[in-house]
């Protein structure tokens, strides 16, 4: 015990100081090491409510065919400048419902590509090849083809050519100017006087009494006659010309209505 002192004693505190440091981090550092093994070893749990999120998003909702969508105009349509593949754009202005749950908000913009523009009697069709719904956050949803807007009535206009709006203007006017001439032309040119003697009457006054009658002419008349029948069928001429135009004009605020032919399908997550 004496000698096993003795050699303690020898050894400098500085070394022994060094050395209990060097064993406390060597084992600071496997138990770290077993820790971190462990840890990795554990299999990968996944929270309910995390689970319950992706479950959200991969889910739909569905819009069943026969929906109606009303809509406006944001930008006017001219049958004339709008053709083939040509954008037009509009804004839902009533709210969309599926499953006791609103899926489309008022104010949702659509975007739609023109295939062809049809006037059927007073109310626009826009036919489209395609059309796309773009919700605020982004979002946009695509529906197929084909698809009919179609307008409400009282909101689709005429859209007459420049030439056919002259020719609208002139055929009453010529109409009545022919009409005049041709009036004109066949009335009696002058006033006469007629003569006329009683029936079975011969020989000479004092037994057999003439009448005589003023009669006028009827140019005059006649002309004016002529012209009112001329521009009324100028008239006629020009409505025609004006009502066989094919094109049509709808502007910014035109209520447009579209009836989904099948179903529309969004996602669950996009809509709530």
């Amino acid at each position: 015990m004496l000698c096993l002192r003795s050699r303690r004693s020898d050894i400098p505190i500085s070394t022994l100081t060094t050395t209990k440091t060097l064993i406390r981090m060597v084992t600071a550092a496997i138990f770290c090491a077993s820790v971190f093994c462990f840890a990795q070893d554990q299999p990968q749990t996944t929270t309910p409510q995390t689970n319950q999120t992706q479950a959200d998003n991969n889910s739909t909702v569905t819009i069943p065919a026969g929906t109606q969508l009303a809509m406006v105009l944001t930008h006017p349509v001219e049958s004339r400048d709008i053709h083939r593949g040509d954008d037009i754009y509009a804004q839902i202005i009533s709210p969309v419902n599926s499953s006791n749950q609103m899926v489309i908000p008022p104010g949702v913009l659509v975007q739609g590509r023109v295939e062809r523009l049809v006037q059927n009697h007073d109310r626009g069709e826009i036919h489209l090849q395609a059309m796309s719904i773009t919700f605020p956050d982004g979002y946009v949803a695509p529906v197929a083809g084909p698809i009919v807007l179609e307008g409400n009535e009282g909101y689709t206009i005429k859209d007459v050519s420049p030439r056919r709006g002259i020719a609208a203007f002139i055929l009453p006017a010529a109409g009545a100017g022919i009409g005049a001439l041709i009036g004109h032309s066949v009335g009696r040119s002058g006033s006469q006087t007629i003569t006329t003697l009683p029936p079975g009457c011969v020989g000479a006054p004092p037994y057999c009494l003439s009448t005589t009658t003023p009669v006028f002419g009827t140019k005059g008349k006649d002309a004016i006659i002529g012209a009112g029948i001329g521009a009324a069928v100028g008239a006629v001429a020009s409505l025609t010309v004006v009502f066989g135009s094919h094109h049509f004009f709808m502007d910014v605020g035109s209520p447009v209505d579209l009836t989904l032919d099948r179903p529309l399908t969004l996602q669950q997550g996009e809509v709530d």
